[in-house]
């Protein structure tokens, strides 16, 4: 021992754990609130004061001190509530945009007000230069440009900078000549991307960048001020969110997002492996959230993770964050229960802790005696003394249970209130812990809960029981294992590059980086006063296959044994290998590793009592003191177990023992009920709990086919869709995918039901594309599964997936053909096609049929492995839903099915209540008009829906089957309501659809329909809002743009601006852009990637600055996108809006029109058609203007009325 106190702190959002370590070697805890100004500035040393009983701002002298080891959330903070350094970004000319746009995808689609995150950065300066994808010099950099460009940051009070040219991470040469420059400037931060990430992808690296430039100065300041209450002998560290500690002067804002919960993963794995447990899920419970994570006998780091909107591209450990936290806030919209997603924080807090707050998930625990006030830290009140107000939380929760009652005719107990919330915060919890063990390949059930944080141990019997888990594992410090596992965390450093080499011919290439980085990597350590050897190096390869941007990490080895070690890897997570395809190592990345705490385990005595006994009994809970247990001791719930810094519950069905190392094992002793015992009439409870768990088997479905599927429009454009249906094939629920695709898979269901469902059996699969039976177009195909009753062979319910296939042949490559007239000109037809045979794949059958057209697919390959990936997904709907049987009984899953549609009909029937009648006639730029007009019944609560006078069929392929009106029109409906309810049937349920036959809303046989499903849906959506007078028109287009070769073919979908409009409060908001709007959301492939795989180059992305329409509230700007091709090239556009303009409403104004331009490399200009196409040579470039959104109301007078 050093003969000096060292201290083990996490600072968390709602309490700061301090773990200490005596001169002596014995540990003690404390708990602290993390803020609490009136009594102290910051909470860790306030903590390290009490410790050594130093009064308030005394002074800490030296000799008193040896190591300080902090994980803190400083910077997270910062980062959620966009609170750092006033931060300037430095880019590429073209590209000032580039970062706000991202991957175009919006966060919410059922949002009509579409709220983009805040940007870190305040200023963008666009500097002259440009490299290629491999690093060449495209255009040199002027180095007098880019000092006006820092002087006018400067000037303009910007002292932090993050510097992101394009191919930075391939050759850096640029940004460190603008680094220097603005060295010389004097800016007090400075971040390169090629330092900062350097790695491929910009829009990633760039945030990563930013993000590091606007945190680095704000946790600077906080390790200053830290460091300045510290001696000058004491060593200050930093946990940083890799899992590794490293010095306080080394600590930059990029690794400090995760930087408590590592701590957690690393305490959570040591203390279990010590423990025995060789495989574990962490559950650490907090004040403001729940954090999960996987560990299997090596931490799982993530390379690319999206944090408070951040995407961020830097090792971080795998954690899984859900807003489930002590602090979640209960309550009632007045038909469901609802769990967070809000928090009540540290301030005001739960209401038990006397300032004033809401009722929480705390309260809940409080209000059934499972948290019992005199065993809880007596730390709230003005003199920070007193101890939970469990009077309050009995006056509240007997409120709210009068509001039940009132709302539903519903009379029940506050208690079984407080249980319901907690129902439903378990299942929440359950659902995250899926999502990074389940949704990953492995099985839980015979893994480990390893329980902590402040509220893990009051719900962690609970939650095991929703996994099907038997063990839970409480350390004697769970209540503050983040802050143990900080100090028992070694020192670390990360380094990582790119290299884009293909394997194996390029495996030559990987040992003289990974020996340049191992260089780095072993002298940050060494310069912390670690010796040479002391450090051991682990050198990893990140492989992915060509043509894929998922890469998956492998120990480095021989190019045979890395292939090997990669298809393991491939087959573990996705469930398939793609024998034959390329391979490719993306990156390449070492790690420094030394030191560490030690495994520290308390001192444990022997027992002289017989047995262990109550300290008290609390209602039907008996109270046990954990500092009187022993090895040997065993409790058998349900009982409560008080301790210093946590609670564990132990729930009735299981019991709790003390192992020989003082830790608690709980163990589920009797079988756990394999149905709950619910009835099936609608709960106010239940309805959330069964909304939560059909969106989240829909969800898990599109996850398995986003991991599984082979191209690159399903696994990373995300363009397909899943969800589940009742054995009708009504909606029940769906994962918030593609909103075209989610209305109009019921038809494609029914459609499957009324041809073929006399005759379905287990494991049959059907799939089908036809237009005119159910699909919208060729494209999109519909893979439905029945789910039976294992025992009597009942049909149940059904599960489908849809995805747009890359190809599924036509006349152009991608099958999205702007000047197609005939269907068989868009690709191949499928009418339920027997995918699967009672479980048997007809393979060839379904090859002779994709082969046989007279358009056939281009790329069997991919076309099969997709199919195969939407069979795989749907297959995980059937598991799921089983699954819920077993649990619920399946009359409560039929019940629930009915129960959510009604709920959603509801909530479309408030929407109608305050709706008047309006119609709308609305032009596309072919001369084709669709026409709308909306009835409401309001004694009925019914709307009719009636599109009698749309133009007929058209003789172009702008031509939508039936169900793409009847999912536009749900679609529109949903996003009326407010609450966030599953779109459904039951959105439909009060609403009347006419549309007349033969029109191109419902056109005939074999009339072309490939625009209908991408371009008139967006029309028929706009007309919709626009009959309601809600909100004006949107861009109203994909903008579908197609280019290749012989060798390339490449499809993206262009955004642009979003429609202004009114709220039902008649609160107006304004438009947004570039962003993707109404009926499409997918995402845009990276410019680096697009460059690196396409002979193009991304010359200009930015907004359309003025495009929006004006009003008092404008709309949103469209997007302004020109490619340079580098060989000959095939281009198409397939749009709308080039001559009628989006609509303003309540005297706004009209958004711009969008044009498409050919620029000639001599100049010459060729403005295309809305649905055109021409042939480009080397060196010409196509200009993509995409249309703005219109504005909402006049600039001086605004209406006041609701919709």
């Amino acid at each position: 021992m050093t003969g000096r106190w060292d201290f083990w702190i996490d600072r968390g959002g709602t309490f700061t754990d301090i773990v200490a370590r005596r001169p002596d070697g014995a540990l003690a805890t404390r708990k602290v609130l993390s803020e609490n100004p009136q009594r102290y500035r910051d909470a860790a040393v306030h903590g390290i004061r009490l410790f050594l009983g130093i009064d308030a701002g005394g002074t800490i002298t030296e000799g008193l001190v040896g190591t300080v080891k902090m994980g803190t959330t400083v910077a997270t903070n910062a980062l959620l509530e966009r609170k750092g350094e006033p931060t300037g970004l430095v880019t590429t000319r073209g590209f000032a945009d580039a970062l706000r746009i991202g991957y175009q995808a919006r966060p919410d689609i059922f949002a009509r007000e579409i709220i983009l995150p805040t940007q870190l950065y305040k200023i963008v300066a666009e500097v002259d230069e440009r490299l290629r994808a491999d690093g060449s010099v495209q255009t040199p950099l002027d180095p007098a440009s880019a000092r006006t460009a820092l002087k006018q940051l400067k000037d303009a009070g910007i002292d932090s900078v993050a510097i992101v040219f394009m191919h930075a991470y391939r050759n850096p040469a640029h940004e460190q000549a603008v680094v220097a420059i603005a060295r010389e400037i004097g800016f007090a931060q400075i971040s390169a991307s090629h330092e900062v990430s350097p790695l491929m992808k910009l829009v990633g690296r760039g945030d990563t960048t930013s993000v590091d430039a606007y945190l680095s100065p704000i946790l600077r300041r906080y390790v200053e001020q830290v460091a300045g209450e510290l001696p000058t002998d004491a060593r200050l560290m930093f946990m940083q969110s890799s899992g590794g500690l490293t010095d306080a002067s080394l600590f930059q804002g990029r690794h400090a997002i995760l930087s408590g919960p590592a701590g957690g993963v690393v305490g959570a794995a040591t203390t279990t492996r010590a423990a025995g447990f060789e495989r574990m899920i962490g559950f650490d419970m907090g004040g403001t959230s729940t954090d999960v994570c996987h560990y299997d006998g090596a931490y799982e780091r993530s390379f690319e993770t999206v944090v408070a909107d951040a995407r961020m591209r830097v090792p971080m450990m795998r954690v899984n964050t859900v807003a489930a936290g002590g602090g979640s806030i209960c309550s009632f919209d007045g038909s469901r229960f609802r769990v967070g997603p809000e928090s009540a924080g540290a301030v005001p807090g739960p209401a038990c802790y006397r300032r004033g707050g809401p009722l929480t998930v705390t309260d809940c625990n409080v209000m059934l005696g499972k948290l019992v006030p005199a065993h809880f830290p007596a730390v709230f009140g003005p003199g920070g003394d007193e101890p939970l107000d469990a009077a309050v939380v009995q006056q509240k929760f007997a409120a709210l249970a009068e509001e039940v009652a009132t709302a539903t005719g519903k009379r029940l107990t506050p208690a079984a209130i407080a249980e319901g919330f907690l129902r439903i915060a378990v299942e929440n919890m359950a659902n995250a812990i899926k999502q990074i063990s389940v949704q990953r390949g492995y099985d839980v059930t015979g893994y480990v809960l390893s329980c902590f944080g402040g509220a893990g141990g009051q719900h962690a019997c609970l939650v095991a029981d929703a996994l099907g888990m038997n063990q839970v594992h409480a350390h004697p410090m769970a209540g503050v294992l983040s802050a143990l596992g900080i100090g028992l965390a070694e020192t670390r450093s990360i380094r990582q590059c790119t290299v884009e080499l293909a394997l194996p011919d390029g495996w030559d290439g990987l040992n003289p980086a990974l020996a340049a980085l191992a260089d780095e990597a072993r002298a940050e350590l060494t310069a912390q006063q670690i010796a040479a050897d002391d450090i051991t190096v682990h050198q990893r390869v990140h492989i992915k296959y060509a043509g894929s941007d998922t890469a998956l990490e492998v120990p480095m080895a021989e190019a045979a044994t890395l292939a090997d070690a990669f298809a393991v890897a491939h087959k573990q997570l996705y469930g398939f290998v793609m024998d034959g395809t390329p391979l490719v190592a993306e990156a390449v990345s070492v790690e420094a590793v030394a030191g560490g705490g030690g495994t520290l385990q308390p001192i444990v005595g022997t027992r002289t009592e017989a047995a262990v006994v109550p300290i008290e009994t609390v209602g039907a809970w008996p109270v046990f003191d954990r500092d009187r247990m022993l090895p040997g001791d065993n409790i058998t719930g349900p009982a409560i177990i008080k301790e210093a810094t946590a609670t564990t519950v132990v729930e009735p069905g299981w019991s709790a023992s003390v192992n020989t190392l003082g830790d608690l094992v709980l163990t589920r002793t009797t079988p756990r009920a394999l149905a709950h015992a619910v009835g099936t009439d609608a709960d106010p409870i239940l309805l959330e709990v069964f909304n939560n768990l059909f969106m989240h088997i829909a969800e898990q479905m599109g996850h398995t086919l986003g991991k599984t599927a082979y191209s690159v429009n399903i696994k990373e454009r995300l363009d397909f869709s899943c969800a589940v249906f009742d054995r009708h094939g009504n909606l029940v629920a769906n994962a918030p995918h593609m909103p075209v695709h989610l209305g109009s898979m019921g038809e494609s269901v029914r459609h499957m039901i009324s041809k073929v469902g006399d005759t379905l059996r287990p494991g049959d699969v059907y799939m089908l594309n036809d237009p005119y039976n159910g699909g919208t177009h060729l494209p999109d195909v519909t893979v439905i599964t029945p789910v039976f009753d294992d025992d009597d062979g009942t049909l149940l319910f059904f599960t489908a997936s849809r995805g747009h296939h890359a190809d599924i042949g036509g006349l152009t490559p991608g099958s999205m053909p702007p000047m197609s007239k005939h269907l068989e000109e868009e690709g191949v037809l499928i009418d339920c096609f027997h995918l699967l045979d009672q479980g048997t794949f007809r393979l060839e059958a379904m090859e002779a049929l994709l082969t046989g057209a007279r358009y056939p697919v281009r790329n069997l390959q991919q076309t099969v492995a997709d199919l195969q990936a939407q069979v795989a997904a749907n297959e995980k709907g059937v598991a799921e839903l089983k699954h819920m049987v077993t649990q619920f009984t399946l009359p409560v899953v039929e019940a629930y099915m009915g129960h959510v549609q009604r709920n959603a009909e509801e909530q479309v029937r408030r929407v109608i209540d305050r709706l008047e009648d309006g119609q709308f006639h609305w032009p596309l730029d072919n001369g084709a008009a669709i026409k709308v007009s909306v009835t409401v019944d309001k004694a009925r609560r019914q709307a009719r829906v009636d599109f009698t006078g749309t133009s007929g069929q058209q003789p172009d392929n702008f031509n939508a089957p039936m169900p793409v009106t009847r999912a536009a029109v749900m679609y529109v409906f949903r996003t009326l309501v407010d609450e966030p309810i599953p779109m459904n049937e039951g959105c439909l349920a009060p609403i009347d659809i006419t549309i007349p036959d033969g029109s191109m809303l419902a056109p005939d046989w074999p009339a072309a329909v490939v625009a209908g499903n991408v371009e008139v849906s967006q029309c028929v959506t706009d007309a919709l809002y626009g009959a309601l007078g809600v909100m004006a028109g949107a861009q109203g287009t994909m903008n579908n743009l197609t280019f290749g070769n012989a060798t390339y073919q490449y499809y993206e979908t262009i955004c642009g601006g979003s429609a202004a409009g009114k709220h039902a409060n008649g609160q107006g908001f304004a438009g947004t852009g570039p962003i993707h709007t109404n009926m499409t959301n997918s995402r845009l492939t990276d410019p680096e990637v697009l460059e690196f795989r396409y002979p193009v180059l991304v010359e200009h992305f930015a907004a359309r600055t003025g495009s929006g329409g004006a009003g008092a509230f404008r709309g949103g700007d469209g997007a302004v996108r020109r490619l340079r091709f580098l060989e000959a090239m095939t281009v198409s556009i397939l749009s709308n809006h080039r001559t009628v303009a989006p609509f303003g409403i309540a005297g706004g104004g009209d958004g711009a029109v969008g044009r498409t331009t050919i620029i000639r490399q001599d100049g010459t200009q060729q403005e295309l058609a809305a649905a055109d196409s021409t042939d480009v040579k080397p060196g010409d470039c196509v200009l993509v203007e995409t249309p703005g959104g219109g504005g909402y109301g006049t600039v001086k007078v605004m209406r006041n009325d609701t919709i």
